[in-house]
């Protein structure tokens, strides 16, 4: 663990590096450019090639897509818990996604014109579900859920596949519940090109979301335009800042369970008091080694996690917002005060008993959020990112009449005398 006090000299230095961390190395880039160069011309036979090389499976091109065998097998293998917890997230899912869309509106302006805004859903969306290390059933919930809740008609998962050509019952199960449409076998780079760019088999898609590593977030990035996509969701954060008030061993769980992600993950606690900040390395390694995954915990204690004892809270809090985490968690005793303050996190999380996991499983908003700084531009993954907002103006004579002064002179300031012209025919007899 990287462990700095502000009386430290390299401390200053750190703090600023906080808070540049997305920008890609370039060995990522040219590696993602050239998979989705590669499917791109190739198309599914690349999505095959590439799926063996990185995942070690032989699929066909028949065996690309999630069979409806496959997936009824799973909805039949999985436990009655399983299908208890899929049932609860869900259900909160929906409820928060339902009261976070928006709604058709309409209104009349100054000049009488009716003007207002629709929303739909999109036609087909592509959601990304990470596999790996782990199966991650909840994200499956938490993306194709917000989907499902939006209305959306078709729903397409990509999500890698083990060296056996197989995918996780339970997750199987959870994209199904939650909507999934289609699903292909498919991680990596390749699945979102094949999800942008389409293939011969798979059919393109209106908007991309979910979360992933390094090289996926790069496809994303590079495929902007060529596609639309929900955010630059990459490995997951979290960040801690708390007072003498906390409890080292609760914060201490927090920190071993962001690092169980493994990967690039990033874990950070930032604090004033020394006390706590010395209790909480002392839980640490208290807790971590009772955990399974202590492996994949203890290397990213090791290369991405960092212990701050900062001179103040308004110190932490301006740290705290220049490095924009993806979850904050807040153990403050003036939460009132501190809680206006925090402006650019993915998601808060309040008081000593509001574990990060509860979001990641259950409480209803999708734990697919912004990374790597990104929190100061991007919001989380919302139901209505779901829908296309489409604007409507409907006018009648007398709004048009009243429009016309205005119309026209703005014609005459950009020398685009048609547009005075369409208007102004309108009142003509």
């Amino acid at each position: 663990m990287k462990i700095l006090s502000y009386k430290d000299a390299g401390y200053a230095s750190f703090v600023r590096r906080l808070q540049r961390r997305a920008i890609p190395e370039d060995s990522v880039k040219d590696i993602v450019s050239d998979i989705i160069s590669q499917v791109a011309k190739k198309g599914d036979n690349a999505l095959i090639e590439l799926t063996h090389r990185f995942d070690g499976a032989k699929l066909t091109k028949k065996g690309l897509f999630i069979s409806e065998k496959e997936f009824a097998e799973a909805a039949n293998s999985v436990s009655e818990g399983t299908r208890e917890a899929v049932r609860r997230s869900l259900k909160n899912i929906h409820a928060f996604a339902k009261r976070s869309m928006r709604k058709d509106w309409s209104a009349k302006n100054a000049e009488g014109a009716v003007v207002g805004e629709r929303f739909t859903p999109f036609d087909r969306v592509g959601v990304y579900v990470p596999g790996g290390k782990a199966p991650l059933v909840s994200t499956a919930l938490m993306t194709a859920g917000f989907a499902q809740a939006a209305g959306v008609p078709e729903i397409f998962a990509a999500t890698p596949c083990g060296p056996d050509g197989k995918v996780n019952p339970a997750l199987l199960y959870a994209l199904s519940q939650a909507g999934v449409t289609e699903a292909i076998k498919v991680g990596g780079a390749q699945a979102i090109a094949a999800m942008a760019l389409g293939t011969k088999l798979v059919k393109p898609v209106d908007r991309i979301f979910g979360p992933g590593n390094s090289f996926v977030v790069e496809a994303k990035r590079q495929l902007v335009g060529a596609v639309s996509i929900d955010l630059l969701p990459g490995p997951s954060e979290i960040l801690i800042l708390a007072d003498a008030s906390a409890n080292a061993a609760y914060i201490a769980a927090d920190i071993l369970a962001q690092a169980e992600h493994g990967g690039d993950s990033a874990v950070g606690f930032v604090t004033p008091s020394k006390a706590l900040l010395n209790k909480v390395k002392v839980e640490i390694e208290k807790q971590a080694k009772k955990l399974s995954r202590e492996k994949i915990i203890r290397d990213v204690l090791r290369t991405g996690t960092f212990l701050l004892l900062v001179k103040s809270m308004e110190e932490g809090i301006e740290i705290a917002n220049g490095f924009a985490p993806e979850h904050i968690s807040l153990v403050v005793e003036d939460e009132d005060t501190v809680l206006p303050q925090i402006r650019t996190a993915g998601a808060i999380y309040l008081g000593a008993d509001s574990p990060v996991a509860v979001g990641d499983f259950l409480a209803g908003p999708s734990h697919t959020l912004p990374t790597g700084g990104g929190g100061k531009s991007f919001s989380g993954l919302r139901a209505d990112q779901f829908q296309r907002r489409t604007s409507i103006v409907k006018m009648d004579k007398k709004a048009v009449a009243k429009s016309l002064s205005v119309i026209e002179e703005f014609a005459r300031l950009e020398g685009l005398d048609a547009h005075g012209a369409s208007t102004s025919i309108r009142l003509k007899r």
